[in-house]
């Protein structure tokens, strides 16, 4: 059927009713006609049998709509009226009456601003416009949804509020800059969608919002509308004092978590722990522990469980499984109330081939690269962001300055950046093309990891930009001003895989692998360092850090204390994954509860008292981190006994008198009468041994004074005699500094 002018031009209702008509705002809506002598309304309300314009000021009839065919396609002219004016839609079903708001009767409400910003890849904030956002726009509450799909031909919003009919709310194009908007007032919170995407080829796509703020779990997966609600922080103080923080300067020990695992709930132990029980359970226990900070693995939502949150489809949706985002918000809320910092593992390396989300968005290759040697990823199955695409970097830019600023992390730590620093990671030679130089550097993405860093780092002084990079790459931790990466810390992946191999070894054969404890200190101070115990050690048949040590229990809980203390003395900041601070004698798995039952025997018990107490010892003792990453903060008094297992050293802070004596014995043999130098001719008090009864020890221990001779020793003009304990750790300080306070 054609139909002729004033309504339609001839073919497009046909176009309008098969979906092929893209334009569809210069062809439904109100539009001035007869050279601006009336108004006409076109609408397509598919089952619709009547339509009636209503003035929006004061809901009156102003012209009821001509069927123009039975497919709900309908028009007519405003009777006398020329100037627009703000209207409704009165549907009349075959079983009911429907007051609609016309999407089409507004213009666009994207800023000019905005556009370019993205455009030009140095947007921070598209999740304002981009996504569904609530806007008021001319007296009406309603939801703005934005797309990018540059080489789209058509696309639609789909979802519970038009009965999944892509033929309902087709959004504009702007061809300039690749968006597609729409403003919808008849849309509730909570309401789910998508977009209905035609790509290039004709063939529709159906894909979740890449900027959806919530998420419906799988198989469905549709993105959900945002609520209204605000959250009301209560943290401004502890704001305020972030920004004036020197993070390299205090002390910072982090507990890492998979929420989901942590602690399950239910008959069967099988429920997910919601945000209000962690609020109940895991802040306190975090406050009495000790610890300053917690890393939270990812918690973007992601559709398999197995991937620990490590290939998100939502970037911008916290998980359904313990929440929703204002439960998160508190979360992080009562953690600030506590003093407790909060870290966001965040993945901008990689994304999976989910088909609702990135992979080929509009039917092209929009967020990764055609070339698969460029844009896929060998290890995991995944697709590598193009860090070169400016809109692809206005994306990922948004999304780390959205959790800072929408949920006040403390800061981000970067899941493999070393797979996107070099082209040829985890390939093969054929596998890989070269940088414009001939080289293996990724100088996209390390262009995108300095702006990142320089950034956020400008947005919201006092947070933490960390790195999980494997490799020798120099200056992670330098300045973007002086060439640097910009990140604030990196994890020591060395000195983790170093020392696990050594306390995996036999004692016996320990002092051939002396050089694994020491080496760490050649290149401690070239980087701003983390030691990380992660979940990466705990899993794919690694066994636990318990399960690592040879020997009977008595001898793996001792080494195990032991390890602890040299690793809570050693320069650098501290990371333990969550199960480690009671000695978890499983290998992780990220479906079960940690077995905390373990906690009723004496050895879990010991250790999880020596952590505390360990970093009770940490917070208290600025000679443990304030010179975390200056070479003169530590000093070797005997890094060559290999024959008997034993390290000494020594930690200062910046007031040199304030100084921490460490000894640290990876034997079981026991040394009484050993001399050790000390810098002061003050007498010593030990502090802390691992050996101590309470943490299940044999309790061969210093107990009172340990008096300073004038006895040379160890490159000191003075000295003490302590005894040794067996596969233990001791710190010693000077009297002068225990009575002080």
């Amino acid at each position: 059927m054609t139909v002729a002018t004033p309504y339609f031009e001839q073919g497009s209702e046909i176009a309008l009713v098969n979906g092929e008509y893209t334009d569809v705002f210069s062809l439904l809506g109100m539009h001035s006609a007869n050279e601006g002598k009336s108004l006409i309304v076109r609408c397509f309300i598919p089952g619709a049998t009547a339509v009636d314009v209503l003035s929006a000021k004061d809901g009156r009839k102003v012209a009821s709509l001509e069927p123009l065919d039975n497919q709900g396609v309908f028009a007519g002219k405003m009777g006398r009226r020329v100037k627009p004016f703000a209207y409704t839609l009165r549907v009349q079903y075959p079983l009911c009456e429907q007051i609609i708001t016309d999407p089409y009767q507004y213009d666009s409400l994207l800023d000019p601003q905005d556009v370019y910003l993205f455009g030009e890849g140095s947007q921070l904030q598209g999740y304002r416009f981009q996504g569904a956002n609530w806007r008021e726009h001319q007296g009406v509450k309603g939801i703005h949804f934005c797309v990018w799909a540059p080489n789209a031909q058509k696309v639609a919003l789909i979802g519970d509020f038009n009965v999944w009919d892509a033929k309902r709310h087709v959004m504009r194009f702007h061809p300039a800059s690749g968006l597609w908007d729409i403003f919808v007032v008849d849309v509730e919170a909570g309401q789910h969608y998508k977009f209905a995407i035609t790509d290039a080829n004709g063939h529709t796509l159906v894909k979740s919002d890449p900027y959806a703020v919530s998420m419906q779990p799988s198989p469905h997966n549709a993105s959900i509308t945002p609520s209204e609600e605000c959250y009301q922080w209560q943290d401004s103080g502890w704001l305020q004092q972030r920004m004036l923080s020197k993070s390299h300067e205090q002390p910072m020990s982090i507990y890492e978590v998979h929420l989901a695992s942590w602690r399950r709930t239910g008959e069967a132990g099988q429920e997910y722990t919601d945000y209000g029980q962690l609020i109940s359970e895991l802040v306190p226990y975090v406050k009495e522990m000790g610890f300053t900070h917690l890393q939270l693995m990812p918690i973007s939502e992601y559709p398999f469980d197995g991937s620990w949150g490590y290939q998100p489809v939502g970037l911008y949706a916290p998980t359904y499984r313990f929440g929703d985002a204002n439960g998160l918000k508190a979360f992080i809320d009562a953690c600030h109330q506590q003093d407790i910092a909060v870290l966001l593992d965040w993945v901008p390396a990689h994304f999976p081939r989910d088909p609702h989300g990135l992979v080929r968005f509009d039917g092209s290759c929009l967020y990764e690269h055609e070339d698969p040697r460029k844009g896929e990823h060998p290890d995991w199955d995944t697709l590598i962001y193009n860090y070169g695409r400016a809109e692809v970097r206005s994306f990922l830019f948004s999304n780390a300055h959205y959790w800072l600023d929408e949920f006040h992390f403390d800061g981000l730590r970067l899941d493999a950046v070393s797979s996107m620093l070099y082209l040829d990671y985890s390939r093969n030679a054929d596998q890989w093309v070269p940088n414009e130089f001939g080289g293996r550097e990724n100088l996209q993405a390390i262009q995108f990891l300095q702006e990142l860093n320089a950034r956020m780092y400008q947005c919201f002084p006092g947070i933490n930009m960390i790195a999980e990079e494997s490799t020798a790459w120099p200056g992670v931790t330098q300045s973007t001003d002086h060439n640097g990466l910009g990140f604030g810390f990196k994890w020591n992946m060395g000195w983790m895989n170093d020392t696990l191999r050594y306390i995996s070894c036999d004692p016996l054969y320990r002092r051939y692998h002396h050089g694994e404890l020491t080496f760490s200190l050649v290149y401690a101070f070239t980087e701003q360092f983390i030691l990380s115990l992660s979940h990466d050690e705990v899993v794919h048949g690694k066994g636990s850090v318990l399960h690592k040590i040879p020997g009977d229990d008595w001898q793996k809980f001792a080494t195990l204390r032991a390890y602890y203390g040299f690793m809570w003395s050693h320069p650098g900041k501290k990371l333990l994954f969550m199960g480690n601070e009671f000695a978890q004698r499983n290998e992780w798995d990220h479906n079960q509860s940690l077995d905390w039952h373990l906690l009723e025997y004496t050895p879990h018990q010991g250790i999880q008292d020596w952590v505390r107490d360990l970093n009770q010892c940490y917070l208290q003792t600025p000679a443990l981190y304030e010179c975390d990453h200056q070479s003169d903060g530590f000093a070797w008094f005997d890094c060559n006994n290999a024959d008997n297992n034993i390290l000494v050293y020594c930690r200062y802070a910046k007031d040199k008198q304030q100084h921490v004596i460490i000894v640290v014995n990876m034997s079981p043999q026991v040394h009484h009468g050993f001399r050790v130098g000390v810098p002061s001719c003050d007498n010593y008090i030990e502090i802390l041994n691992s050996d101590h009864g309470h943490y299940g020890g044999s309790h061969v221990i210093n107990d009172g004074m340990c008096i300073t001779s004038s006895t040379q020793w160890q490159g000191m003009e003075n000295s003490i005699v302590i005894s040794v304990p067996p596969l233990g750790c001791a710190y010693f300080v000077p009297e002068s500094l225990v009575e002080a306070e």
